[in-house]
């Protein structure tokens, strides 16, 4: 938790750049996993965190810009939930930690907003994303399920004031990568052949557990980097693999890391392995040395794939005008994502919200193959948090579905990629804050080109 003053601050200038009614907030519950007391691991709504910061169950806030109140709705512990849970500070000494001093059971918040509705104020919530949600939102306010598609004004207040990361958030942010790193970097010692995937993948969430935080994502840990976000564990490493890592850590306040790395399962590269490496990892400091204020993002993007495609053209996997090909599409079939995504208080920073919202300012999206995928285009500015990831895939399914539509033929030599089909994936990633020069690397440094993981290897 930050400073009483943060919270208090962070609340002032979303009721200024609002300026009338109520702000709902809705904390998350607790979930069952497979019986109602078997619960799966909290984690409370990040905008809840980011305004009123308590990671409790059960809770929900309203900032009543009209009345000038802040209140948080939730019930004070009673002595059963104190003899299995142990003593803890009440709902209102809590709540005062972050500036909040007027506290109301949880019963009585759809009372208050039946008042307000009949008074005429304007009630504003946020597009909700867990089942809890949506059926309060249907009692409370008698909004149907398939409309609850919260409050623009709402939405975009919060995207503003969230996607410029304080100092103090970029420590916290630093902190969740410089555990994410060394989760990296514990996985790239330890693969050998014959081990399964479920040992990389537990000794990376043992690394994150040990440093007091947890995952901000399920671990992809895979021999099938093809698959983008492939969760199943149980393969055995072979020779002649390559091993994709996607994992982050998630600090006790909630803020994420987000780190990718492919590594050989023997101690070398294979040759056709390395050229492809190479060519990924020219992508990515290509990528990293655009970055700086004012810079629109799918620019970036765009200059990755080109890079891919003079590289791929040279391997005698593509042909053709590199600035045709990328504009028409037919480096998807390589490289099917984004190029980043920002990062924050949730690893893909208030996705919730709307993707529309944060990572393109409210202007349209593209339907295009992989340029679709682009969860950030927008351009940059100063304080901003994001990843850089750029991939290289060879999907047997993907390009068998395009040669046999014979799709950009123009630009694939598709007999050539065929040879390629068992290769799998690779994709590295890091994370940047952009700076008023230029952008900084965040935490610690993991190996990255050929040369640095066959060394640690």
């Amino acid at each position: 938790m930050f400073s009483k003053e943060t919270y208090v601050q962070r609340r002032a200038l979303l009721k200024k750049s609002l300026g009338s009614g109520i702000l709902l907030f809705l904390g998350n519950d607790d979930m069952g996993l497979n019986y109602e007391d078997n619960t799966f691991r909290y984690r409370q709504d990040s905008s809840f965190l980011y305004y009123f910061g308590l990671s409790f169950a059960g809770l929900s806030a309203v900032i009543d810009i009209d009345n000038d109140k802040d209140i948080v709705f939730g019930d004070e512990l009673t002595i059963d939930h104190i003899v299995w849970m142990g003593t803890q500070p009440t709902l209102k000494e809590k709540s005062e930690r972050v500036g909040i001093t007027c506290t109301l059971p949880s019963d009585s918040l759809t009372e208050y907003l039946h008042k307000a509705v009949q008074k005429g104020q304007a009630i504003h919530y946020l597009p909700p994303y867990r089942a809890e949600h949506k059926l309060k939102l249907q009692e409370w306010l008698g909004i149907p399920l398939g409309r609850q598609e919260g409050s623009v004004d709402f939405i975009r207040a919060i995207v503003k004031q969230r996607s410029y990361k304080s100092e103090e958030e970029i420590a916290e942010i630093e902190r969740a990568c410089n555990i994410t790193a060394d989760m990296h970097i514990a996985a790239m010692k330890m693969l050998r052949p014959g081990m399964k995937e479920y040992e990389v993948a537990s000794a990376i969430q043992a690394v994150a557990f040990a440093a007091g935080g947890d995952l901000s994502f399920p671990t992809i840990a895979t021999v099938n980097g093809q698959t983008l976000h492939n969760h199943y564990h149980d393969n055995t490493v072979q020779s002649g693999d390559l091993f994709l890592i996607d994992a982050g850590a998630e600090t006790a306040m909630g803020y994420a890391g987000d780190m990718s790395s492919t590594i050989p399962a023997d101690k070398k590269f294979t040759t056709r392995q390395r050229e492809i490496y190479d060519l990924q990892v020219a992508m990515h400091l290509e990528s990293v040395k655009a970055l700086r204020p004012g810079v629109p993002f799918v620019d970036v993007y765009d200059l990755s794939a080109r890079v891919m495609v003079e590289g791929l053209k040279q391997l005698g996997l593509m042909k053709g005008n590199a600035d045709d090909a990328v504009r028409e599409g037919a480096h998807a079939l390589f490289y099917p994502h984004g190029l980043g995504h920002m990062m924050g208080l949730d690893v893909h920073d208030m996705e919730n919200l709307g993707e529309i919202w944060v990572g393109y300012d409210g202007k349209p999206k593209s339907t295009l193959f992989g340029r679709k995928s682009l969860r950030l285009a927008r351009e940059l500015e100063c304080g901003f948090v994001h990843t850089i990831e750029p991939g290289i895939y060879f999907i047997p399914e993907l390009i068998d579905l395009w040669k046999g539509q014979k799709k950009f033929n123009d630009f694939i030599h598709y007999d050539a990629v065929e040879a390629y089909k068992d290769f799998g994936g690779i994709r590295n990633e890091e994370d940047y804050l952009i700076t008023e020069t230029g952008a900084r690397r965040l935490g610690k440094k993991i190996p990255l080109t050929a040369d640095e993981v066959e060394e640690l290897r």
